[in-house]
C-alpha cells in the first residue's frame, strides 16, 4: 500500500510533479486525469472486445490484448502517486512502497517490450510466410509465447529484486518524478551509485535492446518482401497492416530511451525536461495504443461499436414494437 503524507522522514522519499509549477498542479491534473481515463477505458475496451468476440480469437488480436493488458497494469501502477501529488500534494512515499512501485513500473515496461517482439513476429509470419501462418501461429503457440514472455521477465527481474532489496537508501530525498524510477532512486544510495546505475542500464539495454534489434530485423525482412511485390495495391495493403505496430514501437521506445539517457548520461538535464519525458514515457503508449489500433484496424473498430450497441438498434423487429 502506498503511503502519502506531506512531511518527510528518513524512511521515505518526496515525489515531485512538474517542478516549479506547484501552484498550477490542480490545472495540470485535469489533462493528466483525462489521459489516465482514456488509457484505462481504451485498453480495458480492447481486452474486453478480444475476450468476447470469437472472430477476434486469432494470434494477432491475442497479442494486441496482451499489449493492452500490460498498458492497463502500467497505468494502474502509477496512477495513485501521480494524481496523489497533483490533487492532494501528497508527496511522501515510504521507501518500501517506492521499491514495490519501481519494480512494477520497470517490470511492466520490459513486459511490453517483449509483447511488441511477439507482435513483430506475428507480422513477419503474416507477410513473409503467409502460407505457414495458420500452422505456425496456432492458439497453443500464442499461449506458449505468452508464457515464455512472462517467464523471461521473472528470470531477469527476480535477481534485481534481491539486489535492490539489499541496497540501503538515503531517506528524506526529493525524487524527480511523481513515481519511483530506478535511475532516479540510485542517486540516493549509501553505496557507489555507478555500480547500480551500470547494472540498471545493462539490464535495460540488454532486454529492450535485444527486443528492439529483433523488431528492426523483422521489419527489414518485411520491407524486403513488400518491395518484391509487383502490384502497388498489394504493397500498400501489406504495409498498412504494419502501421499500427510501427506506431506502437515508436511511442514506446523513443520516450523510454530518452528518459533513461537523460538520467544517466546527461546529468545536467533540467528537471522540468526529465519530468515531461517521464510523463510522456508513462502515458503516451497506454493512451495512443488503443486509439491507434481502434482507428486503423477496421475489425477492432467494428467489434467495439457492436459491443456497445443495443440489440434493439440492430433488430428491425424490436424497433417496430
Amino acid at each position: 500500500m502506498l503511503i502519502f503524507n506531506n512531511t518527510t522522514s528518513s524512511s521515505s522519499f518526496l515525489l515531485t510533479a512538474f517542478p516549479g509549477l506547484e501552484l498550477a498542479h490542480i490545472w495540470i491534473s485535469i489533462p493528466v486525469f483525462c489521459l489516465y481515463t482514456i488509457a484505462l477505458v481504451g485498453n480495458s475496451m480492447i481486452v474486453l472486445v478480444v475476450m468476447v468476440e470469437s472472430r477476434l480469437h486469432k494470434p494477432m488480436y491475442y497479442f494486441l490484448s496482451m499489449l493492452s493488458g500490460v498498458d492497463l497494469c502500467l497505468t494502474v501502477t502509477t496512477l495513485p502517486t501521480v494524481l496523489g501529488v497533483l490533487w492532494f500534494h501528497a508527496r511522501e512515499i515510504s521507501i518500501k512502497a517506492c521499491r514495490v512501485q519501481m519494480f512494477f513500473v520497470h517490470g511492466f515496461s520490459f513486459l511490453e517490450s517483449s509483447v511488441l517482439v511477439a507482435m513483430a513476429f506475428d507480422r513477419y509470419m503474416a507477410i513473409c510466410n503467409p502460407l505457414k501462418y495458420a500452422t505456425v501461429l496456432t492458439d497453443m503457440t500464442s499461449l506458449v509465447m505468452g508464457l515464455t514472455i512472462v517467464i523471461r521477465q521473472v528470470v531477469f527481474m527476480f535477481p534485481c529484486v534481491l539486489a535492490v532489496n539489499s541496497v540501503s537508501f538515503q531517506g528524506g530525498q526529493e525524487l524527480s518524478h511523481p513515481f519511483c524510477f530506478h535511475p532516479d532512486l540510485i542517486k540516493f544510495t549509501h553505496t557507489n551509485p555507478w555500480v547500480s546505475s551500470f547494472w540498471g542500464m545493462f539490464l535495460q539495454f540488454y532486454l529492450t535492446g535485444t527486443d528492439l534489434l529483433f523488431i528492426l530485423f523483422s521489419y527489414v525482412l518485411i520491407l524486403r518482401t513488400v518491395l518484391s511485390l509487383v502490384a502497388p495495391k498489394k504493397q500498400q495493403k501489406a504495409l498498412s497492416t504494419c502501421v499500427c505496430h510501427i506506431c506502437a514501437v515508436t511511442v514506446f521506445y523513443v520516450p523510454m530511451i530518452s528518459l533513461s539517457l537523460a538520467h544517466r548520461l546527461f546529468s545536467p538535464t533540467p528537471r522540468v525536461i526529465c519530468s515531461v519525458l517521464a510523463n510522456i514515457y508513462l502515458l503516451l503508449p497506454p493512451v495512443l495504443n488503443p486509439i491507434i489500433y481502434s482507428l486503423k484496424t477496421k475489425v477492432i473498430r467494428r467489434a467495439i461499436c457492436q459491443l456497445f450497441q443495443f440489440k434493439g438498434w440492430r433488430d428491425p423487429n424490436t424497433r417496430n414494437l
